[in-house]
């Protein structure tokens, strides 16, 4: 192999991201891919009929939109299209009632009646500072830029969301909103810090939207690849890494790989408390997916669930509460939670003319092989009577599917590891930089450090600054 000033190992959203801000540096760089493609978790195929074409992993990106590293790159000049519905959020209840998190703070406020000067109070502060507020939540353990902010954040973020809704919210409407939100933490949401998780994707929701990738999650990766190689960078797919010999003397290795990854290509090199660190890892709950080829829009009784490119399906904060909690021992709920996309509502290219795709997807066990079809369409079936109807195809994976097509879902988890207090920072070790690694010139990028889970690249742009920053100082990798 030809020396690269940098190999990066993988070639998900954070590799690339590691790759580009290697490559701006003016390093020569090389991403080698196991896969047939890259992309990692934002990926599209036509996985039910021709011209249906459905997102494999994740389909909305409110982090996405937010990201300041994305934000920083030239992505819509090469194809990258966020697409916005008029809400980014529908929770339905039972009846016709739905409550809808609109892009106005003050609209949401107002519809959720005796709950609104709460609902305000809470998010408020937070979304008229979100650009101060992003900078410091997706970045590295480090003395925050803006510590009094950060603070208050914390305050209620470390809290659980059942505590945290119960006390601040009266109404059914509201608390069932929250506790949608949080349940993206894939966590108890009566465990902490499940409310840190809830309040970022509500303020997301009021300041950058709940946007989807135009013709799918491939339109993120197509845009960072043609970046990277337009800087110099090369990508090979199918070109697995079975252990850090094969990448010659190559000064910087990057490795977008979760900790049991990490563990069969570079163990025996590691020191052996450094890998007992690593093997104590822990992963989340599985994770258990569904895609359908619709022949029309999903009929929800409440109107308001046709407005937003994302639905919350789950009922009442006491519902999702205690479905979220049946992964963590080891059951599956006869009402699972589950979180649903209509893209082909507001991005026509996913579909033939007249024809809808949905997504959706609900927490299980890890490596759970429950048949969870059932269960998820009788939750969309519960707000949207006639759905059955509609469906022309289904295509269903399971934990087992999912990590065999992406090896970093290990067990199903698409979050690359718990981010509960322990986890949520010190991850995956407590180490004064969590992207070093004990080998000189070898560092971590992938979700399994911080700022953790979502398609926004930061881990692998903080794990490429840092490895520039160990580069030029001399230190090596060992911090």
């Amino acid at each position: 192999m030809p020396r690269y000033d940098a190999v990066v190992v993988g070639a998900g959203p954070n590799g690339l991201a590691a790759a580009i801000v290697l490559a701006t540096a003016g390093r020569s760089v090389l991403v080698r891919e196991a896969g047939a493609e890259a992309g990692g978790a934002a990926r599209t195929g036509e996985l039910t009929l021709p011209g249906f074409r459905h997102d494999l992993f994740s389909a909305v990106y409110p982090l996405g939109a937010a990201s300041p590293f994305f934000n920083s790159l030239p992505l819509r000049r090469h194809g990258l299209e966020w697409v916005h519905a008029p809400a980014p959020l529908a929770h339905p209840l039972d009846g016709d009632r739905a409550v809808v998190l609109e892009r106005s703070l003050e609209a949401t406020a107002a519809s959720l009646g005796a709950d609104g000067a709460a609902y305000r109070d809470l998010l408020a502060p937070f979304v008229a500072r979100w650009p101060e507020l992003v900078a410091d939540t997706l970045g590295p353990l480090h003395v925050p830029r803006h510590p009094l902010l950060l603070a208050r954040f914390g305050a209620s973020g470390v809290l659980p969301a059942t505590w945290l809704a119960g006390r601040r919210f009266r109404t059914e409407a509201a608390r069932a909103l929250f506790a949608g939100l949080a349940a993206h933490s894939a966590m108890p949401i009566s465990a902490a810090p499940t409310s840190a998780i809830g309040l970022m994707l509500g303020i997301a929701g009021h300041t950058t939207g709940w946007p989807v990738a135009r013709g799918g999650a491939a339109a993120i990766t197509a845009a960072l690849l043609a970046h990277l190689r337009s800087l110099g960078g090369e990508v090979q797919t199918g070109a697995a890494v079975e252990s850090l010999a094969e990448l010659g003397d190559a000064p910087l290795v990057l490795l977008d790989l979760t900790p049991r990854q990490v563990l069969a290509l570079a163990g025996e090199r590691l020191p052996a408390g450094y890998r007992r660190r690593l093997a104590r890892f822990r992963y989340g709950p599985g994770t258990y997916k569904l895609d359908w080829a619709l022949a029309g829009p999903i009929p929800w009784r409440a109107p308001g669930c046709a407005r937003a490119a994302t639905v919350h399906l789950g009922g009442t904060l006491e519902e999702i509460a205690a479905a979220e909690a049946a992964p963590w021992r080891g059951a599956v709920s006869p009402r699972p939670f589950v979180l649903l996309a209509q893209p082909s509502l507001f991005d026509p290219t996913r579909a033939p003319a007249g024809r809808h795709t949905a997504w959706a997807y609900c927490h299980v066990p890890p490596g759970s092989a429950a048949d969870r079809t059932a269960a998820v369409e009788a939750q969309v079936e519960r707000f949207a009577p006639g759905f059955r109807d509609l469906i022309l195809a289904r295509h269903a994976m399971g934990p087992a599917e999912l990590q065999a097509r992406n090896p970093n879902l290990v067990g199903g988890d698409v979050s690359a590891g718990v981010s509960d207090l322990g986890q949520l920072f010190f991850r995956p070790v407590p180490r004064l930089n969590p992207y070093t690694t004990p080998l000189p010139g070898v560092f971590l990028c992938s979700a399994s450090t911080p700022p953790g889970g979502g398609v926004h690249g930061m881990a692998g742009f903080h794990a490429a600054q840092a490895a520039l920053r160990a580069t030029s100082s001399g230190l090596g990798s060992t911090g």
